[in-house]
């Protein structure tokens, strides 16, 4: 079933008001098991890490069992078995890989080790859910995909701006044609305030000094996984001070503030924004602008979402020169809350982190080992997220030369 090809046209209204039936089955085709009929079996999952690791439901899913967790550090050892209820705890993902009770892992550990770990997985025989991003360097980015294609097993990258409810709703806009020609998106991830993960007890940690187009994927998933478009070239450039932080980290980079204009393989434009310092509203957000309708996120000053419509050239107003220009309509628009739909089993039928996003991750992993289909991120769009924001980092670092992105895909 192509859900582009019959996607019905919803009236705005209709849009905000439907809950699940028909709208819902045309977002994606990874509806809890096409008609809510369980497989049969659960996945025995392992979980390492027990921080960002704590912020997931698997213990909720009907179609998984959490059978062993793992941290360097017993108190978070302790807290993974608490919160997913699991007995068996392991002291490193090394020895939690030789159990043969597990068949996939979620790792939710330092960026740094994102692409070792994997690797350790893959060839433990285990499927892999990885958070963001997906590598350091384009070398690690082919080598995780070289390893996914010799094994056949199931990564995904646990990427939040994917399944925010806002993103949902800007892919099933692009699926109906909604945008018409849809010919620039911005996105941009502010986090200012990120330097007090800097250091724990006196120590540097992993993010001590990290690029910000390092850890781009927030950003470029917004246009990504709504056009199914991949960046093809980037200028970027980047801000920094004389704060010691900048000066002196093991990733040799100068930058608080990253910003890239991308080209795409379609001929269009996005610009990506990702800033650690600085006098900004915190948060993650995109605008996409089409011929017939452009769809804006919440504003960092506090705006609400809204659409912006283009009206017939008999309407028309007056800008604040005199001069007579085609009017526009700007329509509020109410945020769907996609979880409340049957994209997800009914347990998971809640908010959670991100914007609603971790259940939605939480049930895409274990839906797509069970029904042996590939997740919606898998290793080609995880690294079509990430390698683009490797080489901005590199274009910035050279004064903004203009770079070309390789492509990854299969």
């Amino acid at each position: 079933m192509n859900c582009i090809d019959v996607a019905p046209r919803f009236s705005r209204r209709a849009f905000i008001q439907t809950s699940a039936a028909g709208a819902v089955a045309c977002l994606s085709p990874h509806v809890f098991g096409a008609s809510g009929v369980a497989s049969g079996r659960k996945l025995r999952l392992g979980i390492v890490g027990g921080r960002f690791g704590l912020t997931f439901q698997f213990h909720e899913h009907p179609e998984c069992a959490v059978v062993a967790v793992s941290d360097l550090r017993p108190e978070r050892r302790a807290a993974l078995q608490k919160t997913y209820r699991c007995d068996q705890a392991y002291d490193s993902l090394e020895v939690l890989l030789k159990d043969p009770k597990v068949e996939a892992v979620f790792l939710a550990t330092p960026m740094p080790d994102h692409p070792r770990h994997v690797l350790q997985c893959l060839a433990a025989g285990k499927h892999v859910l990885c958070a963001v991003p997906a590598a350091m360097t384009l070398d690690e980015c082919q080598q995780l995909i070289a390893a996914v294609k010799k094994t056949g097993l199931t990564y995904m990258m646990a990427e939040t701006s994917h399944w925010q409810q806002l993103t949902i709703s800007a892919r099933k806009f692009y699926r109906e044609g909604a945008f018409g020609k849809l010919y620039y998106t911005e996105s941009e991830y502010h986090h200012p305030g990120l330097e007090e993960l800097y250091f724990e007890n006196g120590r540097r940690t992993w993010r001590h000094g990290m690029a910000p187009m390092q850890y781009p994927t927030h950003c470029t998933s917004h246009l990504i996984s709504v056009t199914g478009e991949r960046l093809t070239e980037v200028t970027c450039h980047g801000w920094g001070d004389d704060h010691p932080i900048v000066r002196d980290n093991v990733y040799r980079n100068p930058f608080w503030n990253e910003t890239a204009l991308f080209k795409t393989d379609r001929g269009n434009a996005m610009r990506v924004v990702v800033w650690w310092r600085g006098a900004q509203q915190g948060g993650e957000r995109a605008r996409f602008f089409g011929e017939k309708m452009s769809f804006y996120f919440n504003g960092p000053n506090g705006a609400e979402p809204c659409l912006v419509r283009s009206q017939p050239k008999a309407l028309t107003e007056k800008d604040t020169g005199g001069f007579e220009r085609t009017a526009q309509r700007i329509e509020p628009f109410t945020e769907v809350k996609w979880w409340k739909t049957d994209l997800l089993p009914e347990p998971l039928r809640h908010n959670s982190g991100h914007e609603g996003s971790h259940c939605f991750i939480t049930h895409e992993f274990i839906d797509a080992i069970l029904r042996q289909r590939k997740p919606a991120v898998d290793i080609y769009e995880a690294v079509a997220y990430t390698a683009p924001g490797i080489v901005a980092h590199q274009s910035a670092l050279k004064g903004g030369e203009t770079l070309k992105v390789p492509r990854f895909d299969a």
